[in-house]
This record gives C-alpha cells, sequence and structure tokens, in this order.
C-alpha cells in the first residue's frame, strides 16, 4: 500500500474544538502493534534512480511505523533521510509536519505542510492538511481556500474531511451562509465524522436551537472518545435547555476525565 494511503488511514484531519485543526495519529483497538516494513532488496539490473526509490519507500515506511508507536527521534530521522533521498517527496515533509506538531513545534509544522502542498498540488489529502493547519494557526479565512482545492482535486478519496474541516472553519470566521451546506454534506458521507458533528452542534447552539444541537452532541459523544471542549458544549447545551440533572453529569466527567480543563471552565463557555 503506498505510503500517502497508509497515512490517511492513520491520521484525522479535524478541525478540532475551540481552536482549530489537530493531526493525531488513531491508535487501533487492542493496543499498538508494530507494523512490519520489509527490507528494500535491491537487484544488480537495478538502476540507480529504482534503488534511490526503493531507499526513500523504506524509510517513509519506517518513518510512519516509528511515529505510529511515539518514537519521534526515530520518525523525525527517517523521514530526513527520505529527504535527502528525494527533497521533492512531499510525504517526507508530512511526516515531518506531524512530528513537529506532536513536538508543540508550530511554525515548523506548518512549513512543512506548506512545503508539502507545493510540492503535491493536486492531493486532496495533502491540501487538506495545509488548510487544517492554516486555520488552527489563526488564518481561518485563508484555510477555506485550501479546502476547497483540496475538495476540486481529482481523485480525491476522503472529501468528508475537507468538507468538514471546511464548515468548522467557516463557523469559526463567521462566514455562516456555507457552514451547515458543508457540515451536512461531510455528514452524507461520513455520518460518524466527529468534527462534522461537534461543529454543527455548536452552530446549533450559536442558532438557539438547543434540542438539534442536543441531537448532534449525543452523537458526537457515540461517535469518538470525549474531550473536554464536547463534554463542555454538551453541559451548556443542558442548561440552556434546563435539565440541570444531565449538565451536571457532563461536568462530572469534565472533571473527572479532563481536571485541568474544569478547572479552566465555568458557566456557560460554548462558542458559536
Amino acid at each position: 500500500m503506498p505510503l500517502r494511503k497508509l497515512l490517511l488511514a492513520g491520521i484525522i484531519l479535524a478541525v478540532a474544538g475551540a481552536g482549530c485543526s489537530r493531526l493525531t495519529f488513531v491508535r487501533p483497538k487492542g493496543g499498538m502493534k508494530e507494523i512490519e516494513v520489509p527490507k528494500s532488496t535491491y537487484h544488480v539490473r537495478d538502476s540507480k534512480a529504482t534503488q534511490l526509490r526503493l531507499e526513500e519507500r523504506e524509510s517513509l515506511g519506517l518513518s510512519e511505523q516509528r511515529l505510529r508507536v511515539g518514537d519521534l527521534d526515530a520518525a523525525e530521522r527517517e523521514a530526513n533521510k527520505a529527504l535527502r533521498l528525494n527533497p521533492d517527496s512531499a510525504d517526507a515533509h508530512t511526516l515531518l509536519a506531524i512530528v513537529a506538531g506532536r513536538r508543540g513545534q508550530g511554525e515548523a509544522a506548518g512549513e512543512h505542510y506548506r512545503r508539502a502542498a507545493e510540492l503535491s498540488p493536486n492531493s486532496g489529502s495533502v491540501l487538506n492538511n495545509y488548510g487544517a493547519w492554516l486555520c488552527s494557526n489563526g488564518h481561518a479565512a485563508e484555510a477555506l481556500v485550501w479546502f476547497d482545492r483540496a475538495l476540486a482535486a481529482p481523485g480525491y478519496a476522503a472529501p468528508a474531511s475537507a468538507l468538514a474541516n471546511a464548515g468548522g472553519c467557516a463557523l469559526q470566521t463567521g462566514q455562516y451562509e456555507r457552514v451547515e451546506p458543508d457540515l451536512r454534506k461531510a455528514l452524507s458521507l461520513d455520518p460518524t465524522n466527529a468534527y462534522a458533528l461537534v461543529s454543527m452542534a455548536r452552530n446549533e447552539y450559536r442558532l438557539g436551537h438547543f434540542m438539534d444541537a442536543r441531537a448532534f452532541a449525543e452523537r458526537r459523544l457515540a461517535a469518538a472518545p470525549a474531550d473536554a471542549s464536547v463534554l463542555q458544549l454538551a453541559a451548556d447545551i443542558e442548561t440552556k435547555l434546563g435539565d440541570r440533572a444531565a449538565a451536571e453529569k457532563y461536568r462530572q466527567r469534565l472533571r473527572a476525565e479532563f481536571p485541568d480543563a474544569a478547572a479552566a471552565s465555568s458557566g456557560d463557555t460554548a462558542r458559536p
């Protein structure tokens, strides 16, 4: 399987919570397993260019493997090796961007995402990655342009991700006319898209449609593990609906599962 397909299978590209996009690896149920990365084998008849491509592919596979198990140093080392073998490798830049993001090096991550987008201007996943980074780093309006490019890319296999990101980003920028259409398209393609669901909940909350907001929040909680922002949103929705017991149940979960976030939150904190 090509590396880009592995990356797409392993990474959630979603504009998360109150900030914006985050890129994280999904940990398989039942624990982490090592991934077999076969060693490249060369033959006398292989050209130098073929050997370099095989070495690059091997380094990219090893980098992704180490990233999945949290070994950032090894992941970075292998991705840099791939980049030395092929300075135009968008996959290597993507892996280095994820490593930098995991380390909290936001600007470095953005530079790698930007470079990957320049190198693969027709890859919907790569364009979506860069848009997601832009949205999470205060450039939501610019991000929408990249999501639209991703959606227009030929053969893009995961349009629900870009649609969800676009709807969530539009919500942040106040371009409300495209929020619901983009999010509903995303959910028609992927009914359990966690970011599309929470963004719909936030939009319905903004509109004062609290029963609808509750329904989307419940679907979001059923679709993926809770985070602090969705528990706070669910509590705020129940408060608006007058169900104090339900609101307190969510706040108890917030205090138990995310004590730092609970300490920083108070009152009605849901954002559109």
